[in-house]
């Protein structure tokens, strides 16, 4: 006979912990559509895809060149 376990009483982890935050960050709907089109040339979710290239830049410490026209 299989015993039935409800999870909902289980005992939470202490030691994990969520290492995602939600932000929200306003994006043109070129660049959207340039990773959403990208995501499907790769087969990774375009959310998921925006965050690694974010990630990357971060764990290279990249930061951006900006040039301004007078």
């Amino acid at each position: 006979m299989r015993e039935e376990y409800d999870f909902s009483e289980g005992i939470k982890n202490p030691y994990v912990r969520s290492q995602k935050t939600t932000v929200t960050i306003r994006l043109d709907k070129a660049t959207v559509d340039y990773f959403k089109s990208l995501s499907e040339e790769v087969s990774i979710p375009y959310q998921t895809l925006i965050n690694a290239y974010l990630a990357d830049c971060a764990a290279r410490q990249r930061k951006p060149v900006l040039t301004w026209g007078e």
